[in-house]
């Protein structure tokens, strides 16, 4: 079983999640292109303003390869190499904002995202909760994510490669649970690590349709887990163990 290796935090100390101008501003057609984006998600039902902004600030097309960046804004999921897509903006933005519906809760303190890939969700987290945990499993797209994020310089955003089956428990119980990849189940590793007033967003494969479904975890003051079941979606499956380079570990 993959162990987990914390790397440090991709800014400087402090609590500040707000980006810098020239994440927040962008260049020429890429900021014009964001803004039709943030539009594109308001129109598929986000009414989330925080998400928004979040998305609208975030350069998608600087998390995937050059060649690919004039799809960056477009409403798909894109590769990212070793089997892995970075996923639709309108994915990211409705499980972002399923996280943060939490009834009776306020802001997000803690995340933990599991699968990081190329970091751009990293990125996007990381403007709506004050401290975000991100775990990777390869240790290809652990290394491209650190460079994708170093622009960012966010201190409140932690990258870790290790087995996101396991979650992460050095920094549990979290306040919210994302991740970008489905399995057959939840792992119970999530759950526990999940605060009371938390709530876990995950693809899960649905064994009547065969399909993945969206599915979300509260836990109640009690203690007790609800699970809500929301739309079908596509995503890589979950696998476990690290991989690194050539090995394999499980």
């Amino acid at each position: 079983m993959g162990g987990a290796a914390s790397g440090p935090a991709v800014g400087g100390g402090g609590t500040s999640a707000a980006p810098p101008a020239s994440m927040a501003s962008g260049l020429g057609d890429a900021a014009a292109a964001r803004a039709r984006l943030v539009q594109r998600l308001r129109e598929d039902g986000c009414r989330d303003e925080r998400v928004l902004a979040a998305m609208g600030a975030v350069p998608r097309h600087l998390f995937v390869d050059p060649g690919l960046a004039p799809q960056a804004y477009e409403d798909t999921s894109l590769p990212i190499g070793l089997g892995q897509t970075i996923s639709k903006p309108t994915v990211v933005a409705r499980m972002i904002a399923l996280m943060r519906e939490r009834t009776g809760v306020g802001e997000l303190q803690r995340v933990l995202e599991i699968g990081t890939g190329c970091g751009y969700q990293a990125a996007v987290l990381g403007l709506v909760a004050r401290q975000v945990y991100s775990i990777e499993r390869l240790r290809e797209l652990y290394d491209r994510a650190r460079e994708n994020l170093a622009p960012q310089r966010a201190d409140n955003l932690r990258l870790i490669y290790g087995d996101g089956r396991l979650g992460h428990g050095p920094n549990a119980p979290y306040d919210g649970i994302i991740a970008a990849a489905g399995g057959e189940a939840i792992p119970a590793a999530w759950l526990e690590q999940l605060a009371v007033g938390g709530r876990l967003v995950a693809p899960v494969h649905d064994v009547p349709s065969g399909r993945q479904i969206l599915v979300a975890v509260d836990r109640r003051p009690d203690g007790s887990l609800v699970q809500s079941r929301h739309e079908f979606v596509r995503f890589v499956p979950l696998e476990s163990g690290i991989f690194d380079g050539g090995v394999g570990r499980g």
